[in-house]
């Protein structure tokens, strides 16, 4: 029951239609006895500060950023977490005492859990995009200790400057990954999906924005795919539709699959826990609520 007193706490990007965040996040809220409400708030790029702005102004508790924005939006904080200052990338905010937001990353905790039981010491990994999620995604890769790493994207310059940036942040650590990028054109690709042991896509292609849509498009193109080799585990961080057409072309071919179900989950998890600073989160809640509403 939505009364006077609820609070506010949700979702910024472009698009949000699809979104599952609300639907797990508000199973969560229930359980927990919490008088929030998540919504999921559409916000272009050029309405982002002011978006933000309005927000803290209301006292909204807490937000999950999404596609365009975990880039954007560290620019535009007042204070950024060591992970989130490593990867100039932000995914969750919270309300900073002074005035403003504090910017965090969930997403590196979301995506590893599915890939811990799996033994990635010596393998390849190779991530398709450049934006904030890919930066998120190889610091998780890096945690899991795989050496090396391939970024393909589609212009030159934004690969440059994600490496330029990772090496910035990372130049101290101690256990380093190798981390080299391409472009989607390049000659070598196709023999760098065939030795890949884990591939992940970090690109919208693929994601379904509405019910009546269907949509059969696959990250780099179809053709490209006849390289999977049987063992290769195929990450998908999309979510709907479930599965997408390129974890499909992978089951067939006998690959691993792994949808962007359980990072989301995860994740959102994690950031529930900040916002409220409650220990325990019902994730099995969450999770069942997602599973849920994609069924139907």
């Amino acid at each position: 029951m939505i009364s006077g007193k609820t609070c506010l706490i949700g979702l910024l990007g472009c698009p949000v239609s699809h979104s599952l965040s609300p639907v797990m996040h508000n199973a969560a809220l229930k359980k927990l006895g919490l008088d929030w409400c998540y919504l999921a708030l559409p916000c272009e790029t050029k309405d982002l500060k002011a978006v933000l702005e309005g927000l803290r102004a209301i006292n909204c508790k807490g937000l999950n950023i999404t596609i365009p924005h975990k880039e954007t939006v560290a620019s535009l904080c007042r204070d950024l977490s060591p992970l989130a200052k490593r990867l100039q990338a932000v995914n969750t905010l919270l309300p900073n005492p002074q005035g403003g937001w504090t910017g965090t990353n969930t997403d590196v905790r979301g995506f590893v859990t599915p890939l811990r039981d799996i033994h990635w010491q010596g393998g390849n990994a190779v991530v398709i995009g450049c934006g904030g999620s890919a930066r998120a995604v190889v610091a998780g890769l890096e945690d899991l200790g795989v050496p090396n790493i391939q970024i393909i994207g589609r212009a030159e310059k934004s690969i440059d400057h994600f490496l330029k940036n990772f090496y910035a942040k990372c130049s101290n650590s101690q256990k380093l990954s190798k981390v080299e990028g391409f472009i989607d054109e390049d000659n070598q690709i196709n023999e760098i999906i065939k030795n890949a042991d884990l591939i992940v896509n970090t690109t919208p292609v693929g994601m379904q924005n509405s019910i009546s849509e269907t949509n059969k498009e696959m990250p780099l193109g179809k053709e490209i795919w006849s390289q999977l080799q049987p063992n290769t585990t195929l990450y998908d961080l999309i979510y709907t539709p479930r599965p997408t057409e390129w974890l499909k072309v992978g089951a067939k071919n006998g690959c691993k699959t792994i949808d962007g179900l359980e990072m989301l989950v995860q994740q959102g998890a994690y950031s529930l826990e900040i916002w409220s600073d409650k220990k325990y989160i019902p994730i099995e809640k969450m999770r069942n609520a997602a599973e849920s509403y994609l069924k139907n």
